[in-house]
């Protein structure tokens, strides 16, 4: 691919983009007008963990069928597969600019589905078609950036993407929170997506094709029209010659790449150590348990003990806010520090952080306040059946009460201290009112705990350490560790092992939770972020400042750099066996 996308970018890359402000502002309406794909994307993955809190309380087969929640959340991540496959072939076809629209719309059609929604069956159809969108505008976004970019701030004006996505996950805890006192609630949080994706509509059909795609296709004069508006004058004529030999060199390459099974694929080494690398890293950075935090961060603060919808969003929107400073941090750091180093100090961090969640999630359910028949029966008739029939309700406590099923119980808090012993209630809006009315709090999926702030405290260095190594390197990764004229398939490849990686584990929290409870998922996700940690160390090679040739020697040459805190060798040095 001509330029490449590149994430990784230098200060002068930085301080050439503030000067486009004033220079050239076309460029910047280009690359921001398509990040907004990257905004939708990250919008949607932050919203509906706020939205399903309300949902829940909406849609009581929702609150009562864990599979339902699963379902709403995972089946935008299904879209997204088709969506990321079909667009490869639609961007060939139709170009970058048309297959944006399409998202803009499958997105905006999404929205309005979910928005009014009269129950949960059409509540995941429309969580499909937003699925579609996001696939299609994930990878449409940063090729038509990087194809419309100037070649000296490709890689500043792509990692925009990167920021916007995070940056739309932020925005999307804003708005849950803005529209929690809102009638109809999680009808305005999911709503609200159609806005941003009718603006790009908008825009981009105010906007040209890729230079690249229309360069292509033969367009040849309607290309090098945008160029002109790309590029200072002194540039444009080499950056046409440099595209027109580009595109021919992709054509013959193509022509010889098509003749290419996968086994073949396979049986090349250098493809085949860098799809190891590649598909490793975009495994792992979904098995560690990063949207396990994004979908359902809102819920783990419930489980923390946080009993309110609206301080479990008010507290998420710290992890978002991280998340997005750790995009920053990362195009900082990436070239300075290298990107296997990056990864190790990332891992790290991720493993003592899940220790700390599973050890404050093993304490909140070890540890919570008991149940006192006084309290119970200071509300009449609507204790909890389970707990009234119980042989040892002397035993009892929060979680015990939580756990009853027969029917759902919940847990009322006592109205001077919610750490001393509480009421077990059956669980419907009317005793929640109740309860509240009493000054007292509610408890229906965690229980009081004194140890709350801790899990909070674990989740802020899980993102701290995540979001600048294992959130943006492996895309980096996979954007340079192939050969040229294998890229754009590995990529795919390595792009749908995410997507697929992200469906299995969202799909499967919520079941693993009540399974084996909270402490016991997160110390497994520990446990896969030890079985990576391992597999960087052995398996990742270091690209730091190496030019794509000197990448493929090195997979040919399997150089692993197991001494990844010495500073990095010369090309030819990295190009040996180690």
């Amino acid at each position: 691919m001509e330029g490449g996308i590149h994430t990784s970018t230098d200060t002068s890359a930085f301080k050439e983009c503030l000067s486009l402000t004033w220079r050239k502002p076309y460029v910047l309406r280009l690359a921001f007008s398509a990040g907004i794909g990257g905004l939708l994307f990250g919008y949607d993955t932050g919203v509906i963990s706020g939205a399903l809190l309300y949902i829940r309380d909406d849609f009581k087969s929702v609150d009562r069928k864990t599979v339902l929640q699963e379902s709403i959340v995972s089946m935008a991540v299904a879209g997204a597969i088709i969506g990321a496959a079909v667009g490869g072939w639609m961007n060939d076809r139709f170009g970058r600019r048309r297959v944006l629209l399409i998202a803009d719309f499958l997105f905006f059609v999404g929205a309005v589905i979910m928005a009014s929604a009269p129950g949960a069956a059409l509540l995941i159809v429309g969580r499909i078609f937003v699925g579609l969108g996001v696939g299609m505008a994930s990878m449409t976004s940063p090729l038509y950036i990087s194809e419309a970019s100037p070649a000296k701030i490709r890689g500043a004006l792509v990692s925009t993407n990167g920021f916007l996505i995070t940056g739309g996950q932020f925005l999307s805890y804003l708005i849950n929170l803005a529209f929690t006192k809102a009638p109809g609630t999680w009808r305005w949080m999911v709503g609200v997506a159609g806005f941003p994706a009718l603006l790009q509509f908008i825009l981009m059909l105010l906007l040209p094709e890729s230079p690249r795609w229309l360069y292509r296709k033969g367009r040849e004069e309607a290309a090098k029209v945008i160029l002109r508006k790309i590029y200072p004058a002194h540039e444009v004529e080499q950056e046409i010659q440099d595209l027109k030999e580009s595109v021919e060199a992709e054509i013959k390459e193509e022509g010889s790449s098509e003749k290419m099974n996968i086994i073949k694929l396979l049986k090349t080494k250098a493809v085949r150590r860098g799809l190891t690398a590649g598909v490793g890293l975009q495994v792992f950075q979904q098995f560690v348990g990063i949207n396990t935090v994004m979908y359902y961060s809102p819920t783990i603060v419930q489980l923390a003990g946080f009993a309110s919808n609206r301080t479990a969003l008010l507290l998420s929107l710290v992890t978002a806010g991280l998340n997005a400073f750790g995009s920053i941090v990362s195009i900082y750091f990436i070239d300075r520090t290298g990107r296997k180093k990056l990864l190790i100090i990332s891992l790290t961090g991720v493993v003592v952080s899940l220790g700390v969640l599973s050890g404050v999630f093993h304490e909140t359910t070890t540890h919570s306040p008991m149940v006192s028949r006084v309290e119970t029966s200071h509300f009449s008739n609507i204790t909890c059946p389970d707990y009234s029939s119980a042989l040892n309700s002397g035993a009892w406590d929060c979680m015990t009460c939580l756990k009853a099923s027969s029917p759902d119980c919940g847990f009322c808090s006592s109205p001077t201290n919610k750490l001393l012993p509480g009421a077990c209630l059956i669980s419907n809006d009317t005793v929640k009112d109740m309860c509240h009315k009493e000054t007292r709090l509610w408890y229906t999926r965690g229980c009081p705990s004194k140890y709350g702030w801790l899990a909070l405290i674990g989740l802020a260095l899980y993102i701290i350490f995540f979001s600048p190594g294992m959130g943006s390197v492996p895309w980096i990764m996979n954007s340079e560790i192939y050969p040229l004229r294998f890229r754009g398939l590995c990529g795919g490849i390595a792009a749908t092992a995410n997507w697929i990686s992200n469906l299995i584990v969202a799909q499967s929290f919520l079941s693993l939770k009540e399974a084996i409870g909270t402490s016991w998922t997160f110390l497994i996700f520990g446990v896969i972020s030890v079985m990576a940690l391992l597999f960087v160390i052995i398996y990742v090679p270091e690209t730091k400042g190496l030019p794509i040739e000197e990448i493929e020697k090195m997979l040919e040459g399997r150089a692993l750099h197991y001494k990844f805190w010495e500073k990095g060798n010369k090309p030819h040095e990295k190009s040996q066996a180690t």
